[in-house]
């Protein structure tokens, strides 16, 4: 099949580790080589927000096509929304002239609102991934959401018009049901794990023997939940919290988060035990989760979460907050556990209590590597959302998953 991925502010080319370079991107980009692998064709469609960059990139066997819409130059991603009109207008010409997909999946809402009216105009069908929704951002963040005000209701509508929306957890089913969108509309189809590169054997960073490592990795934004994790340290004696996360250029001492952390570390007397190490590229985060003996993920939410499954799949535990995704992908009490977000005495008591206990930590490690390569590898999670784009198209699917699968 041709298969059209926009995703309009998270481009597979950009730097993680910015304020909108996270997940997305990996998923859209891991997910587009996992598909071009087993022998779809697949372009992903990006807003261009650098002159610089050539019209079509060629990226793990896929290709990455750069969008005129609004000026050539970063924006925040709350600020797109005015350019998706021009964004779908380009799109579309695009299908007629010379690469007319199957199917096309738009990731993030406003992705969606450029692939419906892009697809209305080319009669394609259109699959639809939010990856976080506005009624859970405005929840957690309050007045500090700067999403545009008709987000949620924009979120709401493309529920009702798509041909079929993936969700990637159960409590992202439950939210959106809430918000009025039929339950007929989803296929739970969760995000996926390289289980080629993110492996328990290879090489590890370098470490103190003695010393227990409790790994955190994401970029360095409040909700994920660091402060937390500097105030559950005094209750963890003797490890040491490692964060692997930051901007881009790695200059931490002028991140005015990264300068909070490290005075609050100061504040609970473990500043000799928290260590920003600033960010790491992705060849180098295998090595950094096989370093840890225990992956710490404290978010106040979480859409879906892949540090998780990337340390599963490298054989570490997780302790994590039962939010969002982590509640599917963490087992409690077999991969890892799971305690109430933004508690930070529960949260040490159980790295405590892990740390502690070497039979079950290397229980839980065996069982979450597991886990992530029988569930989570992209060659499945590929293979499950191919059967989807094939039913919306009207083409039989070829799979060895079952489609009843991928159906909530």
């Amino acid at each position: 099949m041709r298969i059209a991925m926009i995703s309009e502010h998270a481009s597979p080319l950009s730097a993680l580790g910015g304020v909108d370079a996270g997940g997305q991107n990996r998923h859209v980009a891991e997910l587009s080589a996992a598909l071009a692998e087993q022998g779809h064709e697949v372009r992903v469609y990006t807003r261009r927000d650098d002159p610089g960059l050539p019209a079509v990139v060629e990226m793990n066997g896929f290709e990455v096509v750069d969008v005129p819409a609004g000026p050539a130059m970063t924006l925040p991603k709350d600020d797109l929304l005015p350019y998706m009109g021009d964004f779908a207008e380009w799109t579309a010409a695009d299908w007629r002239s010379a690469w007319l997909p199957d199917v096309v999946h738009a990731h993030f809402w406003m992705s969606g609102l450029a692939a419906v009216t892009a697809g209305r105009a080319c009669d394609v069908p259109v699959v639809q991934t939010y990856h976080a929704l506005g009624t859970v951002k405005r929840r957690h963040q309050g007045a500090n959401d700067t999403s545009p005000p008709h987000r949620v209701a924009y979120e709401r509508q493309l529920g009702r018009v798509v041909d079929r929306i993936v969700v990637q957890c159960q409590d992202e089913v439950q939210e959106l049901i809430r918000m009025g969108v039929p339950r007929s509309q989803m296929a739970l189809v969760p995000s996926g794990v390289d289980t080629d590169r993110f492996r328990p054997e290879g090489p590890a960073v370098r470490r103190d023997a003695d010393r227990p490592r409790i790994l955190t990795v994401g970029r360095l934004v409040e909700r994920k939940g660091y402060e937390d994790l500097i105030r559950a340290l005094p209750s963890v004696p003797g490890a040491e919290l490692v964060v692997v996360g930051g901007p881009p250029d790695g200059r931490l001492d002028d991140d005015p988060y990264a300068r909070r952390l490290r005075a609050l570390a100061e504040s609970c007397r473990v500043a000799g035990r928290f260590h920003l190490a600033g960010p790491a590229g992705s060849a180098d985060m295998p090595r950094w989760y096989r370093s840890a003996d225990v992956l710490a993920a404290a978010p106040w939410y979480e859409p879906f979460g892949l540090t998780p499954l990337e340390a599963m799949a490298c054989g570490v535990p997780v302790v994590g907050t039962a939010v969002g995704g982590l509640t599917d992908t963490v087992v409690d009490g077999v991969t890892g556990d799971l305690v109430p977000a933004r508690d930070f005495r529960a949260l040490g008591a159980a790295l405590r209590r892990l740390l502690a206990d070497d039979v079950r930590r290397v229980s839980y490690a065996a069982a979450a590597a597991d886990r992530a390569l029988h569930s989570y590898s992209w060659r499945r999670i590929a293979a499950r959302l191919a059967t989807v784009y094939a039913t919306v198209a009207g083409r039989t699917p070829i799979t060895t998953d079952s489609p009843r699968e991928a159906v909530v």
